[in-house]
């Protein structure tokens, strides 16, 4: 099968940047908008019989972005394409993997169920807020995670910090930076009273006199990371940066990293951000290669193992 690669309009930079990596054009589509905001999407090449890759995170705004996927999906499945792949480096409705409480729904699966329904045969996608999002499609899930670019970013910066972790939900993922940075591993006991409110109720670990790399999957409202830079300054913490793969970054958020006292906020690209967002203290990494190489080693049938951390 030819392998194509195909954007949406969510992250069309990246889609690019991946395109790059196998040094050929993007695929050759059109995609507008009648006056009622309806999605009109055509296909402008042949695919029959063709190994798709559909780059499109589901970021904001994630509705229009998600239905634009769903559209593009169906659109290979009816033009006969031999394998469709929907790359999300970013899910959307990830946060909402459960039922927390009484009366809600499970967004996360519905929008699995979505996808499948689509037509799509394969979902490539990075750093999902829960693991077990991967558990609801009944349709093969590569789960990468951006940790190889971000270390590989960390262990530049030439210090020793402790790892933390802004909630339990988190620890995993911080722990497994620790381990690759050799350091040691602080916990902030968090309690949510609501979306996107946060209060931190204190530190497990030590953080006194140390340089600090908070660990998380997603900035959203930065209510968590203000609130963790607050406690952790409190208890003696000296230079803090904190990571994320995904700067979703939505409402005051970049005001608050402007105001707080947070060295640098390392994100990557698998959100396109404005250049309204690209201030001094954000440092974006690609993650193109990686999902290059992810995409050759689905097409080629290959590990994609070898990619995990």
């Amino acid at each position: 099968m030819d392998l194509k690669i195909f954007s949406g309009s969510a992250n069309r930079p990246l889609a690019e940047e991946i395109c790059k990596e196998f040094h050929c054009p993007l695929g050759d589509a059109k995609l507008n908008r009648f006056s009622d905001g309806e999605i009109n999407f055509q296909i402008l090449e042949n695919v029959r019989g063709a190994d798709i890759f559909i780059v499109q995170p589901t970021a904001y705004p994630v509705n229009d972005n998600l239905v634009e996927l769903l559209i593009m999906i169906d659109a290979f499945k009816r033009a006969s394409a031999g394998r469709i792949t929907a790359v999300l480096p970013y899910y959307g409705y990830g946060r909402q993997d459960r039922k927390d409480r009484p009366r809600v729904p499970i967004s996360s699966k519905l929008v699995a169920d979505l996808i499948e329904a689509a037509g799509a045969n394969r979902v490539l996608t990075m750093d999902l807020h829960a693991g077990q999002i991967q558990g609801f499609f009944n349709i093969p899930v590569d789960h990468l995670f951006a940790a190889p670019v971000i270390l590989d970013y960390v262990g530049s910066l030439e210090t020793d910090f402790t790892v933390v972790s802004p909630d339990a939900g988190g620890v995993e993922r911080a722990r497994a930076f620790a381990k690759r940075l050799s350091t040691n591993l602080a916990i902030i006991d968090k309690r949510r009273k609501e979306a996107n409110v946060a209060e931190v109720l204190h530190i497990i670990g030590e953080v006194d006199g140390r340089d600090i790399l908070i660990v998380d999957d997603m900035i959203d409202t930065c209510g968590t990371l203000i609130r963790s830079i607050e406690a952790l300054k409190k208890a003696g913490a000296n230079k803090i940066y904190a990571t994320a793969t995904h700067p979703v970054l939505s409402g005051p958020a970049i005001q608050l990293i402007q105001d707080n006292e947070v060295e640098e906020v390392i994100v990557t690209n698998t959100i396109a951000l404005d250049h309204s967002k690209c201030i001094a203290k954000i440092k974006v990494l690609s993650v193109a290669p990686l999902l290059g190489e992810a995409i050759r080693s689905i097409h080629e049938e290959t590990s994609v193992s070898k990619l995990f951390i």
